[in-house]
């Protein structure tokens, strides 16, 4: 809501991120305070930005659509109206009842001389009543990779101490480490939405900058984008996609064909495999060249050799499978095309001329009319409408959660215990409609995604594997997909040591503390490669310096942030 219509107040708690989450460690609902974007008017409180103040605007871009700040001035204005009305002193204002607000955050323009981008007080509290307030200031300088600019540690202890009248200090570090960019090879990253990073904490901190030491808490952050090329499962990825192309032609009518990649049609294929079907029957078992059903399997999982002790390659594919696997890998152009195929394929069961084998519980059209072949009559099916889009989704749908939940099952479970079993109930039920069923595989790549990538960047082993299989699971079992979601998986630092004891932190901060509950207070030192908020951005982050980009020495820019805090006590 708007406040004397130059300031946008929003109230945020629950699972919404905060904003200021780094600099201050409270789990309540809180109010964020900034100008309001449809205030396009100066407003009179506001203090003009002084002709030397040139960071901001070399950091904010010309037009911006996320949140703005206030001046610093304004800011001020409203954190002394925030503890005057929380103050039992302030009798002649004649409130009733004092009520304890919720802690205020106010996003600042970094227009004063010391940059402040936050603003932020909280109320004190003895049982109901109100004591105090805290009062938090966050100000933030940078770009530069000049090494002059970082503070010395033993100096940000003695300046807490000065300040809060404290004789012992604690401190704590934490760092964050991009590893999906150390560990992947040079020149071979595309624009993706994929990242992986790890979170590292640890007590007593003896320097600025310190790389963590091992007897640290560690925290993997993964977002993986499904779809990579360079995915040792993009050929999965792909035979995805044609099913959700499918799957949408069902939902509204209209299928999108690929177009063809070879010269031999799906239905001059589906016409040899069922000629070479007959010549190979043996009863009612499929019985082949083992160097084809070699190919077969390849062709199906099409999983790169270096994840291949990881993901087994299925070698039961049965009869409605290897057919899916043929016609997508020709690429059924055209809805006659697929008439045609199946037409085929209707005809020699009639006939009586082909009695494959397939998985016992499929439970696709096809499959229902196999196993009525094997009585001698199978029931007309007519070709038309969205029947043979339905047909070819069943069994692609089929074959694909077997591939996904064998891999989760045979290399994450290998012990069929109760939640590997519920997993399974969860991932491959068939009591949902089609389009949910289609929903749940898509998880399934998602985190098969997850699982390969760890394995290929991070070289993670089974025991790593496996806790991070059970996140996903609880995950996809309660939300519905989204690839931008962060896992978190707790691990030990030396796991991934060798992917950032030599490579510049994302961010590394030391807070020290001093005094015990309602009298904590706490000093943050941070550099990071990004801006620190989210209303001051910039086009150079991330960057090495100039002086250095054609150098044997590499020198990143951060930005340097410090939040402080100071108690006023009413009574």
């Amino acid at each position: 809501f708007f406040f004397q219509t130059d300031v946008e107040i929003f109230l945020m708690g629950g699972s919404c991120k905060s904003p200021i989450e780094r600099f201050w460690n409270g789990n309540d609902v809180i109010y964020i305070l900034q100008k309001a974007r449809h205030d396009e008017d100066s407003d009179p409180m506001e203090e003009s930005k002084p002709d030397d103040a040139i960071y901001a605007s070399e950091l904010l871009p010309k037009e911006r659509s996320g949140p703005v700040a206030l001046s610093v001035r304004r800011a001020k204005h409203l954190i002394s109206l925030y503890a005057m009305v929380q103050n039992p002193n302030m009798t002649h204002l004649e409130i009733s009842e004092l009520v304890v607000l919720p802690p205020l955050w106010i996003r600042c323009d970094g227009s004063d001389p010391e940059r402040t981008c936050w603003l932020g007080a909280e109320p004190l509290k003895a049982g109901s009543k109100i004591t105090g307030i805290k009062f938090y200031v966050v100000t933030c300088d940078g770009p530069t990779a000049e090494k002059t600019y970082f503070a010395n540690l033993e100096e940000l202890k003695m300046a807490h101490k000065r300040k809060h009248h404290s004789s012992v200090v604690t401190t704590k570090g934490f760092a964050r480490y991009e590893l999906i960019r150390a560990a992947a090879i040079e020149d071979t990253l595309v624009e993706s939405e994929s990242n992986i990073s790890v979170d590292i904490t640890w007590n007593t901190v003896d320097k600025v900058l310190e790389t963590p030491p091992l007897v640290s808490a560690a925290t993997l952050n993964i977002t993986l984008e499904s779809g990579d090329p360079r995915s040792p499962v993009y050929q999965l990825y792909r035979e995805l996609q044609f099913l959700l192309a499918l799957a949408e032609g069902l939902k509204t009518g209209v299928t999108e064909w690929p177009e063809p990649l070879e010269s031999e049609s799906a239905v001059e294929l589906v016409q040899e495999f069922l000629t070479d079907l007959k010549k190979k029957l043996d009863g009612y078992c499929l019985s082949g060249n083992k160097n084809e059903t070699e190919n077969i399997k390849c062709d199906t999982a099409a999983v790169d050799s270096s994840i291949k002790s990881i993901f087994s390659e299925r070698g039961d594919l049965d009869f409605a499978e290897q057919l899916w696997c043929k016609m997508r890998s020709k690429c059924v152009s055209s809805y006659q095309e697929l008439v045609d195929c199946f037409t085929l394929i209707i005809k020699s069961l009639e006939r009586g001329e082909i009695q494959p084998w397939i998985h016992q519980g499929s439970n696709s059209l096809l499959s229902k009319l196999i196993q009525q072949s094997y009585h001698g009559k199978i029931e007309a099916v007519p070709l038309s409408g969205i029947t043979p889009v339905q047909m070819l989704l069943e069994i692609g749908l089929d074959k694909m959660k077997k591939d996904y939940v064998s891999f989760f099952i045979e290399t994450e479970c290998p012990v069929k215990n109760r939640s590997c079993l519920l997993f399974q109930d969860y991932f491959i039920s068939t009591s949902e409609d089609l389009q949910e069923q289609v929903h749940r595989v898509q998880k399934l790549h998602h985190m098969l995604e997850i699982m390969v990538n760890c394995t290929v960047l991070l070289q993670f082993k089974h025991e790593n594997l496996f806790p991070l299989t059970q996140i996903c699971m609880k995950y996809y079992k309660e939300n519905p997909l989204k690839e931008k979601h962060v896992f978190p998986l707790p691990i030990r630092p030396a796991l991934v040591k060798k992917f950032y004891q030599n490579d510049h932190p994302e961010i590394w901060k030391v807070d020290i503390s001093s005094g015990h509950g309602l009298k904590e207070v706490k000093t943050t030192w941070q550099v990071s490669t990004n801006p620190p908020v989210e209303h001051m951005t910039s086009n150079n982050t991330g960057l090495f310096s100039d002086s250095t980009v054609n150098g044997s020495a590499e020198e990143w820019m951060y930005f340097i942030t410090v939040a402080q805090c100071s108690q006023v006590h009413f009574t």
